[in-house]
């Protein structure tokens, strides 16, 4: 009973550390959206003060959607983040269950050498990257975008999955071979439902800097067409810089979608990072 006790009150202590410090991350993004519908007087004057009926004021929302074509670099974004996260997750989980459930020679050799991406970041082969884009003419779409950043996860995703792989039940998994599941159906109806916590870890920390990354769709999809949200919002910055008011809605804009899917997430995300670490 004491045991049960102490591991309850350790799982508290730690989803509340996780909300704490959840809280203090998102107190810039709640200054920034707040500021974005006051006057320019009122974000000097009040910068931390709600929007009120005498300061409120949309003209940067106006003007972003009057000069930019945000509604197209949300929907690029939005394509290449989800189609991405599902070839990082379907790929990466098939790997890490090749690796934890079958054992051959070279296993370990093959597991690190899948992982090997995340102590060499791909940037360093943009050179190559550009050159293969340019072969295959798929420079300004987003094809080129999800393959880049599909190769980016699967990494991160091979490496945190295969652990989490190895503690599903091998007793399940030969009770689902005896009773004629093939390895697919073992694969998708047995193991992924168990791994979903961890599934949804990966699926965060890849989200983030695929929405975020500035990198890869300057270099290869800088066209108006093929545009992400995070980079039509610095080209959108860099002509209005000294506009306060856009500026501030041209950021809002760019960070509230991806606050959005962490939130959605954040459950699972939060069951994933503890656990295993709560005995």
């Amino acid at each position: 009973m004491s045991q049960a006790r102490t591991s309850t009150r350790r799982t508290i202590a730690a989803h509340a550390v996780l909300i704490t410090y959840t809280l203090i991350a998102l107190f810039p993004v709640f200054v920034v959206v707040i500021n974005s519908f006051k006057s320019r007087k009122a974000i000097f004057s009040e910068p931390l003060a709600l929007p009120s009926a005498s300061t409120f004021d949309a003209v940067g929302y106006r003007t972003v959607l009057e000069q930019g074509d945000f509604l197209l670099y949300f929907q690029n974004s939005l394509t290449v983040t989800v189609a991405s996260l599902f070839f990082v997750l379907l790929f990466g989980a098939m790997a890490a269950f090749a690796l934890s459930e079958y054992r051959f020679r070279g296993n370990l050799l093959m597991g690190l050498y899948l992982a090997l991406g995340i102590m060499i970041p791909i940037r360093l082969g943009t050179v190559a990257i550009l050159q293969m884009m340019v072969a295959g003419g798929l420079v300004n779409t987003l094809t080129a975008l999800i393959l880049v950043y599909t190769a980016q996860g699967l990494p991160l995703a091979v490496f945190i999955l295969s652990e989490f792989m190895r503690g599903v039940s091998d007793d399940l998994k030969s009770a689902g071979r005896i009773d004629g599941l093939s390895e697919y159906r073992i694969f998708f109806t047995l193991v992924l439902p168990l791994i979903r916590p961890a599934m949804a870890t990966v699926a965060v920390f890849t989200m983030i800097p695929i929405w975020n990354d500035l990198w890869f769709p300057l270099i290869l999809a800088p066209a108006e067409s093929s545009k992400t949200v995070t980079l039509g919002s610095q080209v959108f910055i860099g002509q209005f810089v000294t506009n306060w008011n856009a500026v501030l809605a041209a950021l809002s804009l760019a960070i509230l979608p991806v606050l959005v899917l962490y939130l959605a997430f954040s459950r699972q995300l939060i069951r994933g990072i503890t656990a295993g670490a709560v005995k």
